[in-house]
């Protein structure tokens, strides 16, 4: 079993229309859907804002503009009967293909090539029983005005 650490990642919300692009997951432990933005840990030697244009790039096959830090979290959780400890660096970008925004669900594809569905979610789609997660991300959300 590998020692516990702490993972620092880089996350990129994409506002739209009072929506964010996230991608939903499932805790069997918890048996939870969760919601995340896209994005993923920041490799050594490299800047959290080029992990966001990497991890994009990656996932969704988009290049990005405009990006903008928001805020830091820090964020001790369990998952899948885990704990995680995370600094999260979340970003604000746009997309360079405006169509991305028209698409309901894009479908992305994580480091080890397993398929995600990535949707356009508001406020109400999160809940206690659906938590946007990183740990504050909603709150800091909220405060920014970029969901209601």
């Amino acid at each position: 079993m590998s020692e516990p650490r702490i993972r620092a990642l880089a996350l990129c919300i994409f506002h739209h229309r009072g929506k964010i692009l996230v991608n939903e997951f499932y805790d069997e432990d918890k048996q939870l859907p969760l919601y995340r933005p896209i994005g993923g840990g920041i490799e050594f030697g490299e800047r959290s804002a080029d992990a966001v244009v990497r991890e994009v790039q990656e996932e969704l096959g988009q290049s990005i503009h405009g990006l903008r830090l928001l805020g830091t979290l820090e964020s001790l959780f369990t998952y899948a009967g885990k704990p995680g400890h995370e600094i999260v660096q979340v970003y604000d970008a746009k997309f360079d293909n405006e169509g991305v925004y028209e698409i309901r669900q894009i479908v992305g594809h994580e480091s080890n090539g397993a398929p995600f569905h990535a949707k356009w979610c508001d406020s109400t789609d999160f809940s206690p029983t659906s938590p946007l997660v990183p740990e504050g991300l909603h709150e800091l959300l909220k405060a920014l005005s970029l969901l209601k």
